[in-house]
């Protein structure tokens, strides 16, 4: 009796794709930038700008009149100068003698700087945002 030889499957090989393989150090960067709220010297900057600026009582001349609120809430509603707030092409500021603006709001930390009072962070889901001659208003839940 002989045996008979035995087969070895070839290795299915994946299908193509027109995707390149991501090389694994990009796949490491990409976790680390996940994982790590990296601010570089610009945003520290700015943000030192702005606690200085917040800080400084003769900047009260240029304030707005903001109002943040839902159907049911009134979230803030008083003086400030300056809002930021995130829409489909990224994070963006509104400051004193902005031009007439609206914008549909994604999900972000709705940030309202107030003069003398520091920064008041809001958490949203969305929304709707009317500026109109220093008055800016921020419509949520709708």
């Amino acid at each position: 009796m002989s045996e008979e030889p035995k087969v070895q499957a070839a290795p299915v090989a994946p299908p193509a794709t027109n995707q390149p393989r991501p090389d694994p150090a990009e796949k490491e960067m990409i976790q680390e930038d996940v994982n790590k709220k990296p601010i570089n010297q610009e945003e520290k900057d700015r943000q030192r700008a702005f606690e200085a600026y917040s800080k400084d009582e003769t900047s009260a001349a240029a304030k707005m009149s903001i109002k943040v609120y839902s159907p049911s809430r009134i979230y803030f509603d008083g003086a400030a100068f300056s809002v930021t707030a995130t829409n489909d092409t990224g994070e963006f500021d509104i400051l004193p003698q902005h031009h007439n603006f609206i914008s549909l709001l994604n999900p972000c930390d709705l940030i309202v700087r107030t003069i003398g009072e520091g920064n008041r962070k809001i958490s949203i889901s969305g929304g709707l945002l009317h500026v109109k001659t220093d008055r800016v208003v921020v419509f949520l839940d709708i």
